[in-house]
């Protein structure tokens, strides 16, 4: 039905026609309208999983958050609220019981998901200082079920929720393939995600499920100051890569909304990396050598 101009007022005229219907294809062209996604993982607003959350708000898409203890939640919930999003909950992917609310909570709130954004790690300090030969076997197992079998808890319970296919993205590094320094177990731990994201990929692409890596380069981030020698690492990496730069929250952010959208949808089982191009080296720059 469409409503006619009250007495008196002014018909509108073409050009103004023209203005309204332009600012709805506008808002119709933002790649995630009517999306919704959960994203695990946000610490600060120095987190990578924060600078994806802001680039897929700004694209659209409707949020959710989830994080663990109350200090986190401080933190989160304010972030949150700055890009509207009131559906904030407390998880631990050790507790499945807590698991079991988040995905109930989204599931009673939205009915279906579209996505997810796991951006969960985890080892002792100890453990990036002193060399993996003597990792402990408590502390192996802990840095494995938090940085990869929560990935794979994650998607199973994600999936029930994503009938009509839907978009899984994890946060990976170049130290599951290569050697980098301090990084001890947690290079193996994102070898085995890394795994973990193929056999995902190859099992729930026949419902439309795809699930991806992204693989950034080194980043000041709460996460990445735990790694000895952190500065070091982010400015040997940063005068080395082809771009001379390491990536930017806007730049992962934006990786994952092309992963997300329509745009990758031929995308699945991949490692997408946003680091400047330091991943193609084999030695450094010859004026750095």
């Amino acid at each position: 039905m469409t409503a006619e101009p009250e007495s008196g007022a002014p018909a509108a005229s073409n050009s103004d026609s023209a203005a309204e219907t332009n600012a709805g294809l506008a808002g119709d062209l933002r790649l995630l309208s009517g999306r919704r996604g959960l994203i695990l993982g946000v610490a600060n607003e120095r987190s990578i999983a924060w600078g994806i959350a802001r680039r897929l708000s700004d694209q659209g898409a409707e949020l959710s958050f989830t994080y663990q203890g109350e200090a986190l939640g401080n933190r989160v919930r304010p972030l949150a609220g700055r890009i509207g999003s009131n559906l904030v909950m407390p998880a631990d992917v050790l507790d499945d019981a807590a698991l079991d609310s988040v995905f109930e909570r989204l599931g009673s709130a939205w009915g279906t998901l579209d996505f997810v954004v796991h951006a969960i790690a985890y080892a002792e300090r100890e453990d990036l200082a002193d060399g993996i030969v003597n990792t402990s076997r408590s502390n192996f197992r802990t840095c494995l079920e938090v940085s990869c079998f929560s990935l794979i808890d994650i998607t199973r319970r994600a999936s029930a929720l994503m009938p009509s296919g839907g978009s899984i993205i994890t946060l990976t590094f170049q130290g599951s393939r290569s050697v980098m320094p301090n990084y001890n177990v947690m290079g193996v731990a994102k070898a085995a995600l890394e795994g973990a994201v193929r056999y995902l990929a190859n099992e729930l692409g026949p419902r439309g499920i795809r699930v991806n890596a992204i693989s950034p380069g080194p980043m000041r981030t709460l996460s990445g100051a735990a790694i000895g020698g952190a500065r070091r690492i982010f400015r040997t990496a940063e005068s080395n890569a082809p771009l001379r730069s390491n990536a930017s929250l806007a730049d992962i952010g934006g990786a994952a909304v092309f992963l997300v959208s329509d745009l990758g949808a031929g995308t699945t089982g991949e490692i997408v990396h946003v680091d400047g191009g330091y991943h193609v080296l084999g030695m450094p720059q010859p004026e750095n050598l």
